[in-house]
Parts: structure tokens; C-alpha cells; sequence
């Protein structure tokens, strides 16, 4: 077996889902239904009719001639209508076949027997056909089915208004077309051109409803992905405001509280040695512990809606204080290098806090990891396109031999990788340039270069 044929076979087999088994039942019982229905109605019209006019002579004007119970012609006319009716059981697999086979039975019955006068109750399985036809197959396809069940009705029934009247005793054939015909073209309007003029019109409205729903349904999921999107967005909005509030926790809490961990290490050893510097240790801790404080007061404040803080905006310029703050706890160097404008003119308040944060977290990193180093700290604000921050601080290996210099301050913290990643995330929100790595002689250095916004550059 070739492979398609295979997997043809493997798909043939696989189990089907069990929605679609019980709507295919769900289909074959409305068949069924249909195909019954229609044969009762039929054969109930068949044989209830000539009773009903014995019961009731005057009730049709006329007399009803019909072949008795049991008859060759009542046998063929009954097993027409049976004949009509199973036709209609694949009605839904084969629409346009099954119109003209419905309407050609009638045909065969008049070529065969004479119908008499309830040979017109063979049109019901014909309206029933040209409705589920209707409802299934698009006029355009359908048309050639219509016309051709047409046809066949009006030749049936002119054919058994010819055997009734005995329109060929004394005329020719021809006369006898012409005076049958507009018999037959009624009973074809009747049973087909009616019935389906009634379908299309409910089939039209049909598709309205359903388009209309599925305008709805459209219009529901375009409003959803709306909302999703607003919910992205807001989910969006949240990550970067929590990034932030992280960022500056992280640069308040890491400068300041490194601090506070260096002195107090270098207080516990001085209390019993020099008294004079555990108290001068003492007060420095107290500073930054009030620092850390206030900071973390305004970034409370500015957090609650109910209760606005005012917070002043660090600058370039405020990096000349942090420098002197850090000076308690290590011996850092501050370096600036002005230009022919204001120092860091031209740079925009969010690019002159990323600045200041760098310094801060650089400062604290020092502090931190290189205690007893010496930290440079270098403004170079000559370019007329941008400034450059650059924080650096010598290697360890000049004080491994100085006792508690070169060594981690015990209690610290390890690094946990926040702060790089600070810095990182400052310098892309201003769309800086961040450089951090090791420096030729065992140090490490931290450079950040800002853009300076040309409108806004002094002449």
C-alpha cells in the first residue's frame, strides 16, 4: 500500500468525535422523518379523500373517480408515492438528482395506469423536494433541476388529464396537447415555481440572520481582542512601573545601607581603639540612616495618591554632594571637566537622574566590593554633543596586604547582579551608552555617555 493510501486509510479509521457522530444521527433521523412524514401524508390523502366525498357527496361538486383498494392501478399509484418518498431520503447527499427523480415517478405512473382524480396528491413529495433543494443548493446551480421537474410535472399531469377527459377520441394528438397544457403548466407552478419562490425567500432570510450574527460575532471578538490588548498594555504599563520603583529602591537602598554596613564594621573595631573616630563612625551612620530615610519617605510619597510629595530631581550637579558624602567611608577623588556652557546643558532631566543613579550605585559598588580602594570620580562635559560620567576605582592587590583592607566587610550582602542591571535599564530608558568591566590594572570601571538634546544646547 502506497504511503497516501496509508495515511488515508490510518484517517479512515481514526475514531470520529463524538459531536459529529451524534449530529450525523441527529441528520438521518430528520431524513427519515421527512421521507415518512411525507409518505403518510401521501398515502393518508390517497385513501382518506374518496372516503370523505362518500361521506359528503355535494363537498367537491363532482364525483371522485379513483381506482378501488386493492386494484393494479391503486397499487401502482400507492407504491409511486412510496417510491417518491424514499427518493427524498437522499435528498441532502444529492439535491439536484433527487427533484427530477421525484417528479418523473408520476410520469411512469400515467405511462402505466391512469391516475384519475387524486393523481394530483403526487405533487406533495415534489413540493417537498423542491423545498429541501431550495434550502440546500444555490438557484444558480439549482435552476437546470427546477426546470427539468417542471417539465416532467406538467407532462404528467396533462398526460392524466388527457386519460380522464379522453381528449384523443375525436382529436389528434396535438389538439389534445394544446388543450392539456395549461392544466400541466399550472400544476408545475404549483408544485414547483411557488414552493420555491416561498424557499429562496426563506433561505434570504436565513443568510440575513446569519450574517448578521456573524457581524456580531466579529464585532464581539474584535471588542475582546480590544480588551486583551488594553490589559497587555496596562500589564505593560505595571511591569515598567515595578522595574522602576525597583531601580530606585535598589539605588537608595545600596548606596546608603553599604554605607551603613562599611562603618558600622569599621566603628565595631575602633569603639575599644579610638573611641574619637567610633563617634565621629557613629554620626556618619546616623547621617546616612536619616538619608535613606528621607529618600525613601518621598519615593513613599510619591507613590500614594492621597498624600503627593515633593521631590527634588537629582541632577549632574548634585553629583558634586553624593562624592562628598561618600568621602566618610572611602577615599574617592572628584574630577570636572567643564565646557564652554553650563555644566550638563542639554540634557534632559530623566538623562541627568540616570547619571546621578550611575555615580550612586558605582560609588556604592566600591564601597562594597573594593573598601580601602581609591575611587576617581571623572565629569567630562568638553563635547558639545554629549557628556561623559566615568566612576573608577583602583585594584585590590595593592592592599591584600594591609590587615581587613582588601578583605569583604563581614556581614555584607553578596552581590545579587540588581545593580548592573540598574544601570543598564537607566541608560536605555535615555538611550545612553553604558560600559562596565574590568580595568587593565585590576580595577573596575563604570562609563556612561549622555546625549545632549541639540535645542536645548547653549550657544
Amino acid at each position: 500500500m502506497a504511503p497516501a493510501e496509508a495515511s488515508a486509510a490510518r484517517v479512515a479509521a481514526a475514531p470520529r468525535p463524538a459531536r459529529e457522530v451524534d449530529g450525523d444521527r441527529r441528520t438521518r433521523r430528520t431524513d427519515v422523518l421527512v421521507a415518512v412524514a411525507t409518505a403518510v401524508v401521501s398515502l393518508g390523502l390517497f385513501l382518506g379523500l374518496p372516503y370523505l366525498e362518500a361521506l359528503d357527496p355535494d363537498g367537491f361538486g363532482v364525483p371522485i373517480t379513483t381506482p378501488a383498494v386493492g386494484d393494479p392501478a391503486w397499487v401502482v399509484m400507492a407504491s409511486g408515492f412510496l417510491v417518491q418518498s424514499a427518493a427524498l431520503l437522499a435528498a441532502r447527499q444529492a439535491p439536484r438528482a433527487v427533484l427530477p427523480v421525484v417528479a418523473a415517478v408520476p410520469v411512469l405512473v400515467v405511462v402505466i395506469t391512469s391516475g384519475g382524480d387524486l393523481f394530483g396528491v403526487s405533487v406533495l413529495p415534489v413540493v417537498v423536494a423542491v423545498v429541501l433543494a431550495g434550502l440546500r443548493v444555490p438557484l444558480a446551480r439549482l435552476w437546470p433541476s427546477v426546470v427539468g421537474a417542471g417539465a416532467l410535472v406538467a407532462a404528467s399531469t396533462a398526460g392524466n388529464w388527457i386519460e380522464q377527459n379522453g381528449a384523443l377520441s375525436g382529436h389528434s394528438l396535438a389538439d389534445a396537447v394544446v388543450g392539456a397544457l395549461p392544466q400541466g403548466v399550472t400544476q408545475a407552478v404549483g408544485a414547483v415555481g411557488i414552493p420555491l419562490v416561498v424557499t429562496l425567500f426563506v433561505r434570504s432570510r436565513r443568510e440575513v440572520r446569519a450574517a448578521r450574527d456573524a457581524e456580531l460575532e466579529a464585532r464581539t471578538a474584535e471588542a475582546s481582542a480590544v480588551v486583551r490588548e488594553q490589559d497587555a498594555r496596562v500589564d505593560a504599563a505595571v511591569s515598567r512601573e515595578r522595574a522602576a520603583m525597583a531601580r530606585e529602591l535598589h539605588d537608595i537602598a545600596a548606596h546608603h545601607l553599604s554605607g551603613i554596613a562599611l562603618m558600622s564594621a569599621v566603628i565595631d573595631r575602633q569603639i575599644d581603639t579610638d573611641p574619637v573616630a567610633a563617634h565621629e563612625g557613629v554620626r556618619q551612620v546616623r547621617e546616612q540612616s536619616t538619608a535613606v530615610l528621607e529618600d525613601l519617605r518621598r519615593l513613599v510619597g510619591l507613590l500614594r495618591d492621597d498624600a503627593p510629595a515633593e521631590r527634588a530631581v537629582e541632577t549632574v550637579a548634585g553629583i558634586v554632594d553624593l562624592v562628598e558624602r561618600a568621602r566618610y567611608r572611602s577615599d574617592v577623588r572628584l574630577e570636572v571637566l567643564p565646557g564652554e556652557h553650563p555644566l550638563a546643558d542639554g540634557v534632559g532631566p530623566l538623562a541627568q537622574l540616570a547619571a546621578y543613579r550611575t555615580a550612586q550605585e558605582a560609588l556604592a559598588n566600591a564601597a562594597l566590593h573594593a573598601p580601602g580602594t581609591v575611587v576617581t570620580v571623572m565629569i567630562d562635559d568638553r563635547a558639545p554633543d554629549h557628556l561623559e560620567l566615568h566612576v573608577e576605582n583602583t585594584s585590590t592587590r595593592d592592599l591584600s596586604e594591609q590587615a581587613g583592607t582588601g578583605d569583604a566587610v563581614p556581614g555584607s550582602p553578596a552581590a545579587g547582579g540588581n545593580g548592573l542591571r540598574g544601570m543598564r535599564e537607566r541608560a536605555e530608558l535615555v538611550g545612553a551608552r553604558l560600559r562596565t568591566g574590568p580595568t587593565a590594572d585590576g580595577g573596575w570601571s563604570v562609563a556612561l555617555d549622555l546625549g545632549r538634546q541639540a535645542a536645548e544646547v547653549a550657544p
